[in-house]
């Protein structure tokens, strides 16, 4: 028997709704989603259809393969590739015939128009964030930010100065002088790259710029964001080339000793090797979680919810010896948590977070959830398995609980249809009280988020896919598949039409949703 405490959690969120989109997926005719026009354009969407919540996933800059979670360069900094470079335009910073829409580049081929072509589009806004810092003079709001987020942009700074000029080369293999930070070397390279390192916090400056003023039209709009914090982070960062100590390397190489993932289980007979080193808890612990602390104040910085991915390995996260080719031959080791979030507790006085608490979860991360009232996520397409006892039904949800009928990490609705077994979809039939597959299989997009805004959840988050109702074409991630993910994007603002968000008005009306 356990002796772990029952603990009844009380409602964090007002009942209320949300889109998840990432900016990424925004249009624009720079072959990338930023924050420009088209941002504002859907907190407009947001508005008018009576939504309450903006869901994004991490904003950090991305490398290999351009997954937000597990291949970034800091956990701090913000995706460059974002910055709107018609603002840039407007403070003369760049000239409009030097705005070239992509497609029309002449030292390019045409760009997908749904998908992001990071291999075209990098090279493109580097050049023209290179050429917009040339005739950028720095003032005083510029050495303000430098000098208030020195503590993490200084080390971001020099580390991507020295990740080009060492051609992409992860940091262990530069000289051991500088991969160990020597004070003299590390000095010689602050004069030496001096210009590239200004480039970089130039465009950390404009980022945060420009996302602190659509965070402030959003809450005009009376729209909230939710934010994401990965567990992990990327060997090749910044965080672990400076932070060393806080992770379990190797003490010759500095190579990951232990790697993340998850072991063997119904979805993976071998289990999932992430590649990210794992953290040496107790070191975090002799600095109360420092490094913590100032991630979690630094991403509220800039949103209002952190929703954290991987929640279950604040109690216990399953590390692999480096070397290993699957995830079989791992341990269990014991976490934190309660430690964590009550210290973090007292260092912001409330937690606005959610868990992301998919998977196999055991009563101990559950405890952990409930002991600090963090709502937990319910995703619909997990629910028609038949068992009645499913947590993803809806008849089984608590209150203090985050619907989704998918994440970035599942198909679209319509793409999930099509590719259920028969049983299953008898199983939604019977609980839609619908006779036939063909009855709803124009509109099981619409089903699923009426079930999902319908639910006792106090808190219902919608893909935009789903509500433009796209098929498997329009995924944004595919977690079987290394790569080609990250991708989606849609085609223009013209897709969220006044009758879409009327549609989603009454809805959100009909369920009761409309925040107040």
């Amino acid at each position: 028997m356990s002796n772990i405490e029952t603990v009844v959690p009380r409602t964090t969120f007002k009942r209320s709704s949300g889109v998840l989109l990432h900016p990424t997926s925004l249009p624009s005719q720079f072959g990338i989603g930023d924050l420009g026009k088209a941002a504002y354009k859907f907190i407009d969407f947001l508005e008018q259809s009576g939504q309450a919540w903006w869901q994004i996933l991490p904003l950090a800059p991305t490398g290999y393969e351009h997954s937000p979670y597990t291949m970034n360069f800091s956990a701090f900094a913000g995706n460059l590739l974002l910055i709107d470079l018609e603002r840039l335009m407007e403070e003369g910073l760049l000239r409009r015939e030097e705005l070239k829409p992509l497609s029309n580049s002449d030292s390019l081929r045409e760009a997908p128009k749904d998908r992001v072509d990071f291999d075209q589009v990098v090279p493109y806004k580097i050049q023209l964030l290179e050429l917009a810092y040339s005739r950028f003079k720095p003032d005083t709001l510029f050495e303000q930010f430098a000098q208030e987020q020195a503590y993490w942009l200084d080390d971001f700074a020099l580390f991507m100065a020295l990740l080009e000029a060492h051609e992409g080369e992860p940091w262990t293999k530069w000289e051991t002088s500088i991969a160990r930070r020597d004070p003299d070397a590390i000095r010689e390279q602050k004069e030496k790259f001096q210009t590239k390192i200004q480039f970089y916090k130039f465009s950390q400056f404009k980022f945060f710029q420009q996302w602190s003023a659509l965070r402030d039209y959003a809450h005009q709009k009376n729209i909230s964001i939710i934010g994401d914090v990965s567990i992990y982070v990327c060997h090749n960062s910044s965080d672990v080339w400076a932070n060393p100590e806080l992770f379990k390397l190797d003490p010759e190489t500095l190579e990951p000793a232990f790697i993340a993932g998850v072991p063997p289980d119904y979805f993976s007979e071998t289990g999932q090797l992430w590649g990210n080193p794992v953290y040496d808890w107790p070191r975090s612990q002799e600095t109360k979680f420092d490094w913590w602390i100032k991630r979690f104040q630094a991403t509220l910085q800039y949103v209002d919810v952190v929703r954290v991915d991987h929640f279950r390995g604040f109690e216990a996260y399953w590390q692999v010896p480096a070397g290993e080719v699957t995830a079989m031959n791992g341990e269990w080791v014991k976490a934190p948590g309660i430690e964590f979030f009550e210290t973090l507790k007292e260092k912001l006085g409330t937690l606005p977070i959610m868990a992301e608490d998919l998977g196999i979860i055991t009563p101990e991360v559950e405890e952990l959830r409930d002991r600090f009232e963090f709502p937990g996520m319910r995703i619909l397409m997990f629910a028609f398995d038949g068992d009645p006892n499913n947590v993803h039904l809806p008849t089984r949800y608590v209150p203090n609980s985050i619907v989704y009928p998918g994440t970035h990490d599942n198909d679209t609705a319509i793409g999930w249809w099509g590719k259920a077994s028969d049983q299953e979809k008898q199983n939604v039939l019977r609980y839609l009280g619908h006779d036939s597959a063909e009855e709803i299989s124009e509109i099981i997009h619409w089903q699923m988020i009426h079930t999902a805004m319908a639910s006792t959840a106090s808190l219902a988050i919608i893909p935009l896919q789903d509500i433009l109702g796209l098929d498997h074409t329009a995924r944004m991630n595919d977690p079987s598949q290394n790569a080609g993910n990250w991708r989606w994007r849609y085609l223009s603002s013209e897709m969220l039409t006044l009758e879409l968000s009327k549609q989603l008005l009454e809805l959100t009306e009909q369920t009761n949703r409309i925040a107040t």
